[in-house]
């Protein structure tokens, strides 16, 4: 009985045998095989799909960049292919919008920055500055001689004058109303920045009308004597720069003599102390 099993499964066992002998080199060879990749449709290519990184198999589009489409009030993230094989990486940028104020007859435009979720913040639009203030080379027949500063307070006008009946003209703001003053005097200081320590007068006065001055100032972009500063004798008066550029070409002082800072530090640079200045 055994005998006649064993002559029955023998052919079969060899059957197995050799199919596995066929079997499993196909099997260690798909095993090592490179599979097809799996190909995401365009319209799949969302912000999770570039979150697979380096996944194995996963092609992306051939396109050079995918943009999200933002929301309001959130950035707009773009998604920038650097590498062929399809490696990504995020730069997110805010969405900042540029809106022109609507300016006024003889003002300048200003332009405020609208950030998404955040109300727009407008700039009050400033008066501009009449050109004849600029600086400029004029005719001068005054007796003075040159590298005398003349300061002409009716047209707010201030000269350095020149050689060969030239001058060198820069708009100023002089003193308003009740502050107007004439006189000669030599300069007697010069300051880079200076420091302000506004006098007990002008505190008062001030502190009439409301607003409280602060007994000292360091100097900078804050300060209303601007870059420079050219003090007149042992007087309070300077030559000085302003925070305020606009006022210039006005009576606005309370007696000082005000330039753009661009302005006031050319004439520091063109005169020295013992310098004649002469108020008109």
């Amino acid at each position: 009985m055994r005998t006649t099993m064993r002559k029955m499964f023998l052919p079969l066992f060899g059957a197995i045998g050799a199919l596995a002998a066929v079997a499993i080199p196909a099997l260690a060879n798909d095993r090592y095989a490179e599979r097809p990749p799996v190909m995401v449709s365009p319209d799949l290519s969302a912000p999770w799909v570039t979150q697979l990184g380096r996944a194995p198999g996963v092609v992306r589009s051939s396109r050079g960049y995918a943009v999200q489409q933002p929301q309001w009030g959130q950035p707009q993230v773009r998604y920038r292919q650097v590498a062929p094989q399809g490696q990504y990486y995020r730069q997110a940028q805010p969405r900042v919008q540029y809106r022109q104020a609507q300016p006024q007859a003889g003002t300048d435009r200003v332009r405020t920055a609208a950030v998404p979720g955040r109300p727009v913040r407008r700039t009050v639009a400033r008066p501009q500055i009449n050109p004849i203030y600029l600086p400029q080379e004029v005719a001068f027949d005054g007796k003075e001689k040159p590298g005398t500063i003349i300061i002409d307070t009716t047209k707010n006008f201030l000269y350095l004058v020149g050689d060969n009946g030239k001058a060198r003209r820069y708009g100023v703001g002089t003193g308003k109303p009740g502050f107007e003053w004439a006189g000669t005097h030599k300069v007697s200081q010069k300051r880079e920045w200076p420091d302000w320590r506004p006098p007990s007068e002008m505190i008062a006065r001030e502190k009439a009308k409301g607003r409280y001055l602060p007994t000292f100032l360091a100097g900078g972009i804050e300060n209303p004597l601007g870059a420079r500063a050219l003090y007149l004798g042992s007087t309070l008066y300077r030559i000085h720069g302003t925070n305020q550029p606009w006022t210039i070409g006005g009576a606005v002082s309370s007696g000082c003599i005000r330039m753009r800072n661009e302005d006031v530090v050319d004439l520091y640079d063109r005169v020295k102390v013992g310098t004649t200045v002469v108020v008109m």
